[in-house]
C-alpha cells in the first residue's frame, strides 16, 4: 500500500508542477477549467499522500487548496451555465 500511496504523492507533484509551468509559460490559462482541474486533482494527491504519511500540516495546506479548487471549479461551472442560460435567451 505504501508504494501505491507514494506514486500518489508523485502523480499529484507532477500535476501540479505541469499546470503551473504551463500557466507561467503562457500555455494555459489561470483561471480556466483545465488548470483548476489540475490543480484540483493534484492537490488531492498531495492530500492523500501526506495524510498517509501523517505529514499533518502538508495534508491541511492541501485540503484547504483542494477546497479552493471545489469553490473555484463551482464558479466556473456557474458562470459557464449563466452564460449558456443568457444564450438561449438572447436567440
Amino acid at each position: 500500500m505504501s508504494a501505491f500511496i507514494t506514486i500518489i504523492g508523485t502523480v499529484g507533484a507532477v500535476v501540479l508542477l505541469a499546470a503551473y509551468a504551463m500557466v507561467s509559460s503562457g500555455r494555459m490559462s489561470g483561471d480556466g477549467l483545465p488548470y483548476q482541474l489540475l490543480n484540483l486533482g493534484g492537490a488531492a494527491a498531495l492530500m492523500v499522500n501526506s495524510a498517509y504519511h501523517s505529514a499533518w500540516p502538508s495534508a491541511i495546506l492541501n485540503l484547504v487548496w483542494s477546497g479552493i479548487g471545489v469553490w473555484t471549479l463551482g464558479r466556473l461551472v456557474a458562470r459557464r451555465a449563466a452564460r449558456r442560460r443568457a444564450a438561449g435567451s438572447a436567440g
